[in-house]
């Protein structure tokens, strides 16, 4: 619906207002493109996966070691009196609380940094974005998820991320 009547507005712009050229349609580039496949969006996203991919490991390790010990108390159920066995088993729960805290922070934490990452990234876009469109005498300029057709020669994303590459290396996360 959005689409619907940006189109609309851009259709009326164009016929009620002759200083609009076609030579100045709006241009278009691929924000989520950019963010991934530029050399400092790509490089953090590799840093936070492997950072991810590193604590899920731990986590995996903690979650095995308490089902052992799980396991091992089932097994000493009949040998250990009934108030040592709610004893443990309250303990385990506690660590089991313990381990979902830790998951839901290292998930946190993890969202928190692609976030800011991604606004890090975003902030050194719009003035190279800005430089990019005052250079080639550009008005407007949509993300391609907001399209449904247009002419591929409108499309700048390659040339916005070239220029961005050469700003931008990479970010820092922490």
């Amino acid at each position: 619906m959005k689409i619907f009547y940006q189109t609309i507005v851009f259709l009326t712009l164009l016929i009620f207002n002759p200083n609009i050229v076609l030579a100045e349609l709006p241009h278009y580039l691929d924000f989520k493109y950019i963010l991934n496949k530029s050399e400092a969006g790509s490089k953090a996203q590799k840093a936070l996966k492997d950072e991810l991919q590193k604590k899920i490991k731990s986590l995996n390790t903690k979650e095995k070691q308490i089902q052992a010990e799980e396991k091992k108390i089932i097994e000493q159920k009949k040998i250990i009196s009934e108030e040592e066995y709610k004893k443990r088993i309250k303990e385990l729960r506690t660590k089991v609380s313990e381990l979902r805290k830790n998951r839901n922070k290292m998930l946190e934490d993890v969202s928190k940094k692609r976030t800011k990452a991604r606004n890090e990234l975003l902030k050194n876009l719009n003035p190279v974005l800005k430089t990019y469109m005052v250079e080639k005498k550009i008005r407007m300029v949509i993300d391609k998820k907001d399209l449904i057709l247009a002419d591929e020669n409108l499309d700048i994303t390659n040339d916005v991320l070239d220029l961005l590459n050469k700003k931008i290396k990479s970010i820092k996360l922490n």
